[in-house]
């Protein structure tokens, strides 16, 4: 990736955390923010440019060096200053500008806000927090979750269970799902890149891409899972539990969410008709006999406070809880954690930083995850001189080394069969053996 400019509004947690993921990668970044004691700390904590003052002012923002900026981050606690702040930079003259929302109402159909204030994303950690969330709980066996597009192609790899319907079953006599494919075998050591004859056996374990409509319908066919309805606990009526609450809904989840304040709990009980809502305090010993909450399968601390939730999730796994989450806005908390008996921790600033980064990514090949054995996951922009460019998968010579999981081209985006022709400027989702990145890159770009 070039070094780049990137100017940041707002020197919270999110854009703390952005500001230090970008100078780590040697970017030139500057801080706004109206509050000196904020920009104080940065400055003592990190190798970047802080700029006081008012970061939805054109003023200010041509003083940062937006007009030169390949990207402005509008990150500050407020949803109407960030529109304006990325609006604004993105009119001085910044090549791209990123919205950093929280309230769910600006990503409602009705309007496109990004479009109607020329910036380039939207972004809402605690939505994007949430999914990732829902994901690890609702995949215990998958080891790598990666999302595609917006989350709507789903990546996972898992062990195949023993009696599931496909094993030993040539896959072109497995009834997939539409908009679903095994994209890589791993067996006794060696990387398989599956074909039509390509049988499945005990001990395999998968890479499964697939639409995220349709891809529990396909994981069924490799996992034979016993219809359990898991129980999870809430703490917490935040924004971010909403989203959870709304991404756990359609997966058999039975989910009880404690908030302490009256009002919000009675709001929630009546938007939320599908959970649970107590208003009540899950931390403390009585309601914790009470409810049972040492029954639960997990245990999500979601509330605003960081220590609060630590000692939630700690309070919870000591309990009996089989499994505790907690969610942290100081991302430095993250390796700590399980030390002390959390099981997974979520950062919603760190969640943003990677969003931005990998927004400003320019490298048109760009590693995702490396998965089981030696399987690495890519995500890739087709140049109008690569190879590949105008021909069908099935003439495309990716394989044997290299599966197609999904195609992105303008808004569109789909698992596709052998007969799709890959375009210029298409993004492709590769899964395939590692050590292959040089030649992928020849057939991919054309250098």
């Amino acid at each position: 990736m070039t070094k780049l400019k990137v100017i940041i509004c707002g020197a919270g947690e999110v854009g703390r955390h952005a500001a230090e993921v970008l100078a780590d990668a040697d970017h030139s970044v500057t801080v706004i923010d109206s509050c000196a004691e904020h920009l104080r700390t940065v400055a003592d904590e990190l190798d970047v440019r802080t700029l006081e003052g008012n970061a939805a002012s054109a003023t200010v923002l041509r003083e940062a060096g937006a007009a030169s900026a390949d990207v402005v981050v509008g990150a500050t606690d407020s949803d109407e200053v960030n529109l304006v702040a990325a609006s604004v930079g993105r009119a001085i003259g910044a090549k791209k500008s990123i919205a950093r929302l929280h309230h769910r109402a600006f990503f409602a159909k009705d309007l496109d806000y990004a479009k109607h204030f020329g910036i380039d994303r939207l972004i809402c950690p605690e939505y994007s927090t949430a999914g990732a969330i829902a994901r690890a709980l609702h995949n215990p066996a998958a080891l790598a979750i990666e999302q595609f597009a917006g989350g709507r192609i789903d990546m996972h790899e898992f062990s195949v269970s023993e009696d599931a319907p496909a094993v030993g079953v040539a896959l072109q006599d497995t009834r997939m799902p539409p908009n679903t494919r095994l994209a890589a075998v791993l067996r006794n050591g060696q990387v398989l890149i599956p074909d039509a004859s390509t049988c499945l056996e005990r001990g395999d374990r998968v890479v499964l891409v697939g639409n995220s409509d349709t891809f529990d319908e396909a994981r069924r066919l490799f996992r034979k899972e016993r219809p359990k309805r898991r129980k999870v606990v809430l703490m917490g009526g935040t924004p971010m539990a909403v989203w959870l609450c709304r991404a756990l809904r359609e997966h058999a989840w039975s989910i009880r969410l404690f908030e302490t304040n009256k009002t919000r709990a009675e709001e929630l009980a009546e938007k939320l008709d599908w959970v649970t809502v107590l208003n009540a305090d899950p931390m403390d010993k009585g309601v914790f006999a009470e409810e049972q909450i040492a029954l639960a399968d997990v245990f999500v601390a979601l509330l605003d406070d960081d220590e609060d939730n630590i000692v939630g999730a700690v309070f919870a796994k000591a309990g009996g809880v089989t499994e505790a989450v907690a969610v942290v806005q100081r991302s430095r908390y993250l390796d700590l954690l399980y030390h002390i008996g959390v099981d997974r921790s979520f950062s919603s600033g760190m969640v943003a930083a990677q969003e931005i980064l990998h927004m400003l990514d320019d490298s048109p090949l760009q590693k995702l995850a490396t998965l089981a054995g030696d399987v690495e996951a890519f995500e890739a922009r087709i140049g109008p001189d690569a190879k590949v460019a105008g021909r069908t998968l099935r003439e495309s010579k990716l394989a044997p080394q290299w599966s197609v999981g999904a195609i992105r081209r303008d808004e569109d985006v789909w698992v596709p069969g052998a007969n799709d022709t890959i375009k210029p400027g298409d993004t492709l989702l590769l899964i395939g053996r590692q050590g292959q990145q040089k030649e992928l890159r020849r057939l991919l770009i054309g250098h």
